[in-house]
């Protein structure tokens, strides 16, 4: 998979810069700022929220736009200034959902729910992440996504720190939003985040994504015993995935919402070798969710050549995919009938 999304965002690359088109790192359009937070991002950096996170340090700012395939993505960061700031920093990116190119905690199956309203994910592995994404019909594709990163490794920030990036996120959004007359209902600032890790366990106990997924019939049908999965809520993507009896075999089940979901039907169109025998199956949403997209994969993938072979039969496969879209769908209000 790693590889796939590797090439598929150089091949985009490429083409980008053949059309002319300026993206971030090799040049700036429009919108250019240093020094200046109440222009950085055009105001939609939330500073009294990176002040917090930063402390007493002194900040600076820098933003830019850039074209991604035809849609314009505000870059911009917070940063901490003095010789021993380390270079810790606050990255903004804001952009239209129909910039398909999801990235960060909106594509992590590791992520789990924002919460507090938000539909959005957070990730609290090696450096704090945070996705959200709210309706905005005047943007193309109906969406308006909001990503951030913290630069530093998450071992040198405090808890506190932490819950700043999440806070930073939500009231970046916010702003977004009322600039570009957003119409979609807005969270609360979060009191907390969840940092819960993935989790093994029998999947009758199974409370998070794998909740309401196997049915006793499947369990015995298919020899099911543990699944492993993340808290459930509305986050962007979402993973389950079940133990197989077949040594080195396990059902993974995906659910992916907005610019996630555009990202991985394009990949999966691009690359179809990389899904043989997976079942797939879109779904339509209301506004920035899109067309959600739902996935059954069993690993490792079928290869006659290398003698591997699926040991769950397709209808199987259509079942649990079909469980697991109406649990995730129903979370993010969006019915799987």
């Amino acid at each position: 998979m790693i590889g796939r999304r590797a090439r598929a965002v150089g091949g985009a690359l490429v083409l980008a810069l053949a059309a002319g088109g300026l993206i971030w790192g090799f040049g700036l359009r429009g919108g250019d700022s240093k020094g200046v937070p109440e222009d950085t991002c055009r105001g939609a950096l939330a500073v009294e929220e990176a002040g917090k996170f930063f402390g007493e340090a002194e900040m600076g700012f820098e933003g830019h736009t850039s074209d991604w395939m035809g849609h314009e993505t505000e870059y911009c960061t917070a940063s901490a200034r003095g010789g021993e700031s380390r270079g810790v920093r606050l990255e903004l990116k804001i952009r239209p959902a129909a910039a398909h190119r999801a990235s960060g905690a909106a594509e992590d199956t590791y992520s789990t729910p924002i919460g507090f309203g938000w539909n959005g994910s957070f990730v609290s592995g090696h450096t704090p992440r945070a996705a959200v994404l709210v309706d905005c019909a005047p943007l193309a594709g109906k969406g308006l996504l909001v990503l951030t990163e913290a630069a530093e490794d998450v071992r040198e920030l405090s808890a506190e720190q932490i819950l700043q990036v999440a806070r930073f996120t939500t009231e970046s959004a916010r702003r977004a939003a009322a600039r570009l007359g957003c119409e979609g209902s807005l969270g609360q600032r979060p009191t907390t985040v969840d940092r819960t890790p993935r989790r093994t366990l029998p999947f009758a106990r199974a409370k998070g994504t794998c909740r309401d997924v196997v049915s006793s019939r499947d369990a015995a049908r298919l020899g099911l015993t543990t699944a492993s999965e993340m808290p459930a809520g509305r986050a962007l993507t979402e993973e389950c995935t079940l133990e197989l009896p077949a040594k080195g075999h396990h059902v993974r089940l995906t659910a992916y919402y907005g610019p996630s979901a555009q990202q991985e039907m394009y990949l999966d169109g691009r690359y179809p070798g990389s899904v043989k025998g997976a079942i797939m199956r879109p779904h339509p949403c209301k506004g920035a969710l899109g067309t959600a997209y739902y996935k059954f994969e069993e690993l490792p993938m079928r290869d006659a050549e290398k003698g591997v072979r699926s040991t769950v039969r397709g209808e199987d496969g259509k079942r649990l995919l079909a469980a697991f879209a109406t649990a995730s769908g129903e979370r993010h209000g969006c019915p799987v009938t």
